[in-house]
């Protein structure tokens, strides 16, 4: 599923229909009805980890934006640039480690079934997207290559929104869900919030399993998915197997560098149109010349993700030195500028 550098550029797209009404709609969602969104006004958008919150209300009004991300010192200077996102799979996913955010109020959350919200209540649609999941603003996406059957057809939205100020959004691959309260975020876990914990990370970082499967517990780090957790565990010369109690804190410090400066940069990638260059993810080589190790990882009756590992760069700490290997060449400490969004 998109990780949150991914999902913070789709609340970018999502931005500028705040205050807009839906005039029209579509989709193919069997789950929800495209039409229960007709007339209603998106009045505010709120993005958290690996999630996107839309609020939709029955009547205009002039709302003050809400938990912006992106007014945040260094996301002021990015450009916007529309992303190029493919539709590959209808199949939808979830993140392991729990949601990284929750509806308040006692209705919880429930499907759209084609209701509307009702006498002026604000409602809230959580989207949670599944794998090459995205949101397309003013275009569609179209098919780059052939499905198995040798069929060039474009991908189906699962909904389409149409707004009073003439433009569209797209959703694709993704789940919706529904509240009528405010959604509970928490910013303290968001690795691209400036009040990212880095405290809170360390410690639980810092538990007798590998660490590896912690990185991907969204508790501790919403919005970090496959692609941070393989190129931040390589960049700080860490084994993915490695239990974080054999870790010194100087170790774990540095991994929790490479998860912030990887991601940060990884964003600000996405708003200068650059694609990101991974250096061990999806990789035959690293970059010292070893060859990589790929194989699914989790914990036990857990989620299993692929994993890539270079074992001479990050090799497998004993039990008798917990603290005793020196990084390796493959490591690299992040600069300053790219640790900005570091946090406490």
């Amino acid at each position: 599923m998109p990780e949150g550098p991914s999902v913070r550029k789709f609340h970018r797209l999502v931005s500028p229909f705040v205050g807009q009404q839906v005039v029209k709609t579509g989709g193919s969602s069997k789950k929800l009805n495209p039409a229960g969104f007709q007339s209603l006004w998106l009045q505010d958008t709120q993005v958290h980890g690996k999630k996107l919150f839309l609020r939709f209300d029955p009547d205009e009004e002039i709302v003050s934006p809400g938990n912006n991300p992106l007014s945040e010192p260094l996301q002021k200077e990015w450009k916007e640039e529309a992303g190029h996102h493919q539709e590959v799979s209808e199949q939808s996913s979830r993140s392991p480690g729990g949601d990284d955010a929750v509806p308040s109020g006692g209705d919880g959350l429930r499907c759209l079934w084609g209701d509307t919200p009702a006498g002026g209540a604000e409602r809230w649609l959580q989207v949670s997207f599944g794998l090459f999941g995205s949101i397309w603003g003013n275009e569609f996406s179209r098919a780059k290559k052939a499905n198995k059957r040798g069929d060039w057809r474009d991908p189906v939205p699962r909904l389409v929104l149409h707004f009073g100020g003439g433009g569209f959004l797209a959703f694709y691959n993704c789940q919706m869900v529904w509240s009528s309260s405010s959604p509970v975020v928490r910013p303290t876990s968001d690795i691209l919030s400036e009040k990212f914990h880095r405290g809170q990370a360390l410690e639980a970082l810092g538990r007798e399993q590998p660490v590896c499967y912690t990185l991907l517990d969204q508790r501790y780090f919403s919005g970090l998915g496959n692609i941070i957790k393989n190129e931040a565990l390589f960049r700080a010369g860490i084994h993915p197997l490695s239990p974080g109690s054999l870790l010194g804190l100087p170790r774990l410090k540095a991994l929790v560098d490479h998860v912030v400066a990887f991601s940060a940069g990884w964003l600000r990638g996405k708003f200068q149109g650059r694609q990101q260059h991974t250096q061990i993810y999806q990789k035959e080589w690293c970059p010292a010349g070893h060859q990589v190790v790929k194989e699914a990882l989790g914990p036990p009756g857990g989620f299993q993700r692929l994993t890539w590992w270079c074992p001479q760069c990050q090799p497998r700490l004993s039990l008798d030195e917990p603290e005793q290997v020196a990084p390796s060449s493959g490591a690299r400490a992040p600069s300053t500028q790219s640790l900005a969004l570091e946090g406490p």
